[in-house]
């Protein structure tokens, strides 16, 4: 098993994370797909995006689901029938998901430098000129990137723009924290972030600012 990573984000909130080692036989072998996620999973191109999938049934395993719990809306966002929240990511061999009895969102990052050229489209640019280097710049940008990513996860409103809508607080690297704001049809809504960086990755989960 690959687990790689738990985190106990407080008493009714974990992370977990899988780095995606083993073959999709290993990943497939004593796993029940619905036929929504079998059709899903046959009609995916890409191997590494087929053991990512199954991935992510050995983590709900570990937070004591099976497929057969999840089910998705019309938006394609995950619901779990009990009424518990989850959100899912996965990019590249890492894969993650968060339960909480409370709304939440994940999202896993590869660190690259192709943020750079696309990130006036979700967040001014001008405001990293200050960092030492383009490493640095890379690094902030994928925690703003991935922090908008997740709370548009639990946000989950058509219309609602990165740039536009969602304002990150900036913060320090050491802080692994930060805050998040939604302006958007008359309303704001408050998150909490936290984010970690691994192997040249970075991951950020939100819930709503109580």
């Amino acid at each position: 098993m690959a687990l790689y990573k738990t985190i106990t984000v407080n008493e009714h909130t974990k992370v977990f994370i899988w780095k995606v080692e083993e073959s999709l036989e290993w990943l497939s072998e004593g796993i029940s797909l619905t036929n929504h996620c079998a059709k899903r999973v046959d009609g995916m191109k890409s191997e590494i995006h087929r053991r990512g999938f199954m991935s992510i049934r050995h983590l709900m395993a570990e937070a004591g689901y099976v497929d057969q719990d999840l089910w998705y809306d019309d938006l394609g966002k995950p619901h779990l029938k009990d009424g518990q929240y989850i959100s899912i990511t996965h990019s590249f061999n890492f894969t993650g998901i968060i339960v909480s009895n409370q709304p939440v969102g994940i999202d896993i990052e590869k660190q690259r430098d192709k943020i750079i050229k696309i990130a006036n489209k979700f967040t001014p640019l001008r405001e990293y000129h200050t960092l030492a280097n383009e490493e640095a710049i890379i690094r902030k940008l994928t925690i703003v990137w991935g922090s908008k990513e997740s709370i548009y996860k639990v946000h989950a409103q058509p219309g609602l723009g990165f740039l536009e809508h969602i304002y990150i607080k900036d913060f320090d690297f050491e802080d692994a924290v930060t805050r998040g704001t939604v302006t958007f049809e008359g309303e704001k809504t408050e998150y909490e972030l936290e984010f970690l960086e691994f192997e040249g990755f970075t991951c950020v989960y939100t819930f709503l600012l109580n």
